[in-house]
């Protein structure tokens, strides 16, 4: 008669000298858990798409971000100095590019047919951004000032084109006394006539208006062309300047530029 005796190596401790797994080829196989090697092996593919799409991501942000901040914009800047007053032409405008800032207000390059034959509002320099603010369709009168108009022959007027906001010193010659002088601005140039003459409404300070009507009225009277200087000192020979209201700044649409005092401005 003989006795099975179980197999040591089945859910027994081994013994002394047994190899580690000895006889377990014929039990039944346990399960086997994967290492931690392998299971970090595994998710690498998602971590390297996950970092991919961020770099792609932090790359188009950046893009965009530069787009906004570096774009160029077509503004038009000044190809030559304007003195106040004066009619600006296609040829005194050039189109620059700029990159693009909210705290800058030019006007843009397709604004360039409605700023030609606008007026300075102010002295304009080379080089410099045009804005609504430097342009003006009309010159107004301060208060303080009157418009008169001055009739003169073509003798009595300088050979250079008079135009509106140009300092003139309106020089009164009388045949028995001392002649005497009168600042003005021009604010308006009229037509030649038929016989040469030409009539000019200019602003002077409300009590010369009188005066300088008299003058014009005699006939006495030669028109100069003056510069700052000229015109500041015209105030000092007999005629008072206009009152020196404070300019108010030109806006858009239809702005009006300040005619400065008579004897302290001009081109």
């Amino acid at each position: 008669m003989s006795v099975a005796v179980p197999d040591q190596g089945q859910g027994q401790g081994q013994g002394p000298g047994e190899a580690p797994g000895r006889g377990e080829g014929k039990g039944r196989a346990t399960p086997h858990a994967p290492g931690r090697t392998l299971r970090a092996r595994r998710r690498r593919p998602a971590v390297l798409a996950m970092a991919v799409a961020l770099i792609a991501a932090g790359g188009l942000g950046g893009a965009v971000l530069y787009n906004s901040t570096g774009q160029r914009v077509a503004v038009l800047a000044l190809a030559r100095d304007i003195p106040w007053g004066q009619v600006i032409t296609d040829d005194d405008l050039v189109v620059a590019r700029i990159a693009g800032d909210p705290a800058l207000r030019p006007l843009a390059a397709t604004e360039r047919d409605k700023a030609v034959g606008m007026r300075a509002a102010t002295d304009l320099k080379r080089g410099a951004m045009l804005t609504r603010g430097d342009v003006a369709q009309t010159l107004a009168v301060q208060p303080g000032q009157i418009v008169v108009g001055v009739s003169a022959k073509r003798s009595q007027l300088p050979a250079s084109r008079l135009q509106p906001g140009l300092q003139i010193v309106v020089v009164y010659t009388p045949d028995n006394s001392k002649a005497d002088s009168m600042p003005a601005t021009v604010i308006t140039v009229g037509r030649v006539d038929t016989d040469g003459s030409q009539v000019i409404d200019v602003a002077v300070g409300a009590a010369d208006g009188p005066r300088l009507a008299q003058w014009v009225a005699g006939g006495r009277i030669q028109v100069l062309l003056a510069g700052r200087a000229a015109a500041a000192g015209g105030a000092g020979t007999g005629g008072s300047a206009a009152p020196t209201a404070p300019p108010t700044g030109a806006a858009s649409g239809t702005a009006t530029a300040p005619v400065p005092p008579a004897g302290a401005g001009g081109a």
